[in-house]
């Protein structure tokens, strides 16, 4: 079912745009099963470009940008066996805003035997934007999760500096209904945290990868793999809970999105033996 109503609640409020997608295995095929949107948040197509029966869907904001008072609301559901691959054709920007917060909540389940792979387009944003964002997954001790998380505070190419505004993140996971992953992240408007050596040392570019899984060896094969550029970008692989969590820190989104593709090539082969299949939209 598909609900296509554009609603704009005031001028002061902004957007209020929800998606909910639920994805079902039928005949060793993933299909979607059921859709519902409001505002602008859609997905147009769904693309099998693997022999395995997965799918790939982008989630498209047509008005490409966030202001403050927007609100979206984002839940995914992967019911079991089914093979999903999720990303976004292009960045998400959150722009200044004079007092409001613009939210993006996002809730993701993966049933026993399901398949995510979250791979969404870096977030931007920019100086005086104020943004609260969360994501919460839910997963059982039988799923299968890929995802990863960008953030560039400014605009580093117009030497932008996140000098005002205020983000606020939290991206949770549970597994069988218990907690095992946290992370919280907030900065304020010429927060110490932005340039501190315990915090983000002056780089813009904060980058997290996550996979569910507990396989030491592959953290090693990772922690190999790393491109590491000359302008002092830092990056660690560690395994917690049942997580293994790649961390980044630096001055390049391209530069971190080469290395997290590369990790989930690594990752493709070595936990379900397959080729990635790049999404077509990344080559555009």
């Amino acid at each position: 079912m598909t609900i296509s109503s554009l609603k704009e609640t005031s001028s002061n409020r902004g957007w209020e745009a929800k998606l909910q997608l639920k994805f079902i295995e039928e005949n060793n095929k993933t299909i979607l099963k059921h859709r519902s949107h409001q505002g602008p948040l859609q997905v147009q197509k769904v693309f099998y470009p693997e022999t395995s029966g997965a799918c790939h869907v982008y989630i498209i904001h047509p008005p490409g940008g966030v202001v403050g008072g927007d609100s979206f609301d984002v839940k995914i559901q992967v019911d079991s066996n089914a093979k999903v691959l999720v990303t976004t054709p292009a960045a998400g920007k959150f722009y200044r805003s004079a007092c409001n917060e613009a939210f993006q909540h996002q809730t993701i389940t993966v049933a026993d035997h399901g398949v995510l792979e979250w791979f969404p387009s870096e977030n931007i944003f920019f100086r005086g934007s104020m943004a609260n964002l969360r994501t919460r997954v839910y997963l059982s001790s039988e799923s299968h999760f890929i995802g990863w998380d960008i953030l560039c505070l400014g605009r580093p190419s117009i030497d932008e500096t996140f000098s005002q505004g205020q983000l606020i993140q939290k991206l949770e996971i549970f597994v069988n209904g218990r907690p095992v992953r946290l992370d919280r992240l907030m900065v304020r408007e010429n927060d110490a945290i932005l340039d501190a050596k315990w915090g983000l040392g002056g780089k813009p570019v904060v980058g997290s990868f996550f996979c569910f899984s507990s396989r030491k060896d592959i953290v090693d094969l990772l922690r190999q793999n790393i491109a590491l550029s000359e302008n002092g970008d830092l990056f660690s692989i560690t395994l917690l809970d049942g997580i293994i969590l790649c961390r980044y820190l630096g001055n390049s989104v391209e530069h971190v999105k080469r290395n997290f593709i590369k990790f989930w090539q690594i990752l493709r082969l070595a936990l379900r033996d397959q080729e990635a299949v790049i999404p077509r939209i990344w080559n555009t």
